[in-house]
């Protein structure tokens, strides 16, 4: 007798023998990989192909007829290989690997990727900007989309979140509008890829709430160096459910192992032209060459109990809980190990969404999350092609998926059976329901009590503008902040409409630090008021003056490992520093790459032969992290006389870049024009130089060294 659909559940162990592990998408894409190597050419019928080159024709000279079949099949489908492509995060670029969690995460969660610190889940991670599409560059002004596809045992969770820990808007209903500001302006689709045009300053300047937002992005943080330096975010408060269903809430991020890096503006910039494709260039052939990329994840948990403690409302993503009130307890560890197959197929037909969620991860009430959870799967509906996208490879669950679905557009699935409803009794009941439980089991929302009158409002709570921005502002290293005021001159310079400038100077700058509104305000000839302007209310209160983790600097790993270091070189080069200095930084985890005038093997002074890895026009400063000049009276003279080999080292110091000469390789510095600072070694050999390198490459930077490089006419 079968059972009852509405009092038995059907459940048991058919769908929890799964067990995924890292190789698990691996493993389920080679089922659709296709290699044509030996392979006949056919069409999409199987049909072989005898000419590729001519299409049928009346005649050598004659019309093309349309009995053509190999012809039309070719070009329809080229004509159509397109798909439109995503309204925000269109450029971006993506890579496998997997999550392997510590012991402290499950006592948080009961989602299953948490339980056992043995288990590795393949992910699917991708990385974008936001603004411009998808042939823009790689290193403008923007923000950086983080999103993370876990394949998880109990189906797919998506960790949609950025580089910046909060956002422009509180309210979804909003995100047309600054999406609509911040794109390309419509009547002549200028400029792509910036933020430094009259509508987004005119909406951001007329919208308090963007403030704390608007000062990230005018931050370093806006130019990552390597999408392995830079942090991640979920942005939005999510709730944690563990196995006796007790709710917390929780922020995630993500903290790069190689600590957090960024490029300067002028550098950004230059690479623009250099090299548009510059961090998925890094992150690809880092993959290729076996230097992973990887994260801890860290969560910060609020207690039901506590969420209405701070001066901030925990549901406001224009607010970030710091980390001296909450710190970030690391659960886990992001490896992204391997480049996907094909661009197309993967890296642009992934399918993010908050609202992919796994037993154990629930949502909160923020109002731009709540508009997300809506907004995505609609995006992807039109994007994609109809419902049926999840049966994309790239986007499938690794664990059985089974459901009444049907039909629609690119339906891969045949289903079997004769019921494709619930409850049935003709196909046993099946798929049936899962009731809840501490582990294996169905999806249930958090029971969360909701008594209130229906009402277009936000909470007072949600009133505070500039509390978190001045915040933000007071934690910046002296050199940070100049390099603020310096991108909002730069900005507000692309802004034609004065009266928008002076709104930004007068009405918004002073509310976060007068010290900021009356530098940009004096670049642009606008005075700035001498103290805020906005109702205490909007002002706010916070309880922190400053905090450490909210610069880039206080990141640092303590080492060079990763650091990219040219090593300029000439015919008559020294080929045993060379050799000395390749090894060195190979025992430190750094990359060490010969940059010389060719590409033709470099002739050693001693008759042997070093192989150039790059032009010193091909691979630009902008591109390296520091530079080495080994001895070598001839390569000196030739890179001294060389205005390539000046401009590289002018351009390394006007970005404050370490740079060390050997022997008489400092006679360039004076070629080139360059004064000395700590930043700028010199000694016989590296041996003599190479502790100073590490301690200065360590920082990052020779930060003593902007308020003159500006000089430097590179």
């Amino acid at each position: 007798m079968s059972k009852n659909p509405h009092t038995d559940s059907n459940s048991g162990p058919a769908d929890t023998s799964v067990a995924t592990n890292e190789e698990s998408k691996n493993e389920q894409l080679e089922e659709v990989r296709s290699n044509a190597e030996g392979r006949d050419l056919r069409t999409n019928q199987g049909v072989r192909i005898a000419d590729n080159h001519n299409s049928l024709k009346a005649g050598e000279r004659g019309p093309t007829l349309l009995e053509d079949f190999i012809f039309r099949e070719k070009m329809n489908h080229f004509d159509n290989e397109r798909i439109p492509e995503r309204i925000v995060h269109a450029r971006g670029a993506a890579a496998h690997g997997f999550f392997q969690p510590y012991e402290n995460a499950s006592k948080y969660s009961k989602a299953g990727l948490f339980q056992d610190p043995a288990k590795k889940t393949p992910v699917f991670t991708r990385f974008s900007t936001v603004q411009g599409g998808r042939g823009s560059n790689d290193t403008v002004r923007d923000v950086r989309g983080f999103a993370v596809k876990f394949y998880t045992d109990e189906g797919n969770w998506d960790l949609v979140g950025n580089d910046m820990p909060v956002f422009f808007i509180q309210d979804a209903t909003k995100f047309p509008d600054f999406v609509h500001a911040v794109k390309p302006e419509p009547h002549n689709e200028i400029p792509q890829g910036q933020s430094a045009h009259d509508t987004f300053w005119d909406f951001v300047s007329l919208m308090p709430e963007s403030a704390h937002m608007v000062l990230w992005t005018m931050s370093d943080r806006a130019f990552p160096r390597h999408y392995r330096s830079m942090e991640g975010f979920g942005v939005h408060t999510f709730r944690l459910i563990d196995k006796q269903e007790k709710s917390r809430f929780v922020k995630f991020h993500w903290k790069p192992v190689a600590g957090t890096f960024s490029l300067i503006w002028d550098e950004a910039q230059k690479l623009w032209g250099r090299d548009p494709d510059f961090n998925r260039r890094e992150m690809w052939e880092d993959i290729n060459n076996g230097d992973f990329l990887e994260w801890e994840l860290g969560i910060q948990i609020v207690e039901e109990e506590d969420e209405h403690k701070f001066d901030f409302d925990i549901l406001d993503a224009t607010k970030l809980i710091p980390e001296e009130l909450v710190p970030v307890t690391p659960i886990g560890k992001l490896v992204l190990n391997r480049n996907p197959d094909n661009y197309f197929a993967e890296t642009e037909q992934v399918a993010f969404n908050p609202g992919h969620v796994v037993p154990g991860i629930d949502f909160s009430n923020d109002p731009l999350l709540q508009g997300r959870l809506f907004s995505y799967l609609d995006t992807q509906m039109l994007r994609l092609g109809g419902p049926n996208f999840p049966e994309i490879p790239i986007n499938r669950p690794v664990c059985p998926f089974h459901n009444n679905q049907r039909d629609s557009m690119h339906r891969q699935t045949i289903n079997t059976g004769q019921a494709s409803y619930e409850p049935n009794s003709i196909d046993g009941g099946w798929p049936s329901e899962t009731p809840p439980a501490p582990e294996n089991g169905g999806f249930e929302s958090h029971h969360e009590r909701v008594d209130a009158n229906k009402v277009r409002a936000r909470s007072k709570s949600f009133g505070d503008h500039y509390s978190q921005a001045q915040l933000f502002w007071n934690s910046q290293t002296p050199v940070e902040q100049a390099h603020i005021i310096r991108a909002y001159a730069f900005e507000l310079s692309k802004v034609e409409r004065a009266y928008i400038r002076e709104r930004v100077i007068t009405q918004i700058l002073p509310n976060i630090s007068v010290e900021l509104a009356q530098g940009v305000g004096e670049i642009h000839g606008i005075e700035a008021p001498s103290r805020p302007v906005a109702h205490q209310d909007e002002l706010g209160k916070g309880s922190l003056d400053k905090s450490p983790a909210l610069s880039l600097m206080a990141r640092l790993p303590g080492n060079i490992k990763h650091r990219k270091i040219a090593i300029l070189a000439a015919d008559g080069v020294d080929a045993g520093q060379v050799k000395e200095v390749k090894e060195k930084l190979a025992a430190e985890g750094a990359v060490a790459m010969v940059i010389a005038p060719s590409m033709a093997p470099v002739s050693a002074a001693n008759g042997d032969s070093v192989k150039s890895d790059a032009m010193l026009n091909g691979l630009p400063s902008v591109a390296v992290d520091a530079v080495i000049v080994p001895d070598g009276k001839e390569s000196v003279a030739e890179l001294a006389q060389s205005g390539l080999g000046r401009y590289y080292l002018q351009e390394a110091y006007k970005h404050l870049k370490v740079i060390a000469v050997l022997g008489q390789a400092k006679k360039l510095l004076s070629a080139a024009g360059i004064p000395g600072d700590e930043g700028i070694l010199t000694g016989e050999n590296i041996g003599d130089v190479f502790d100073r390198f590490t301690e200065a490459l360590g920082q990052h930077r020779v930060w003593s060294r902007d308020g003159i490089a500006n000089d430097m006419p590179a």
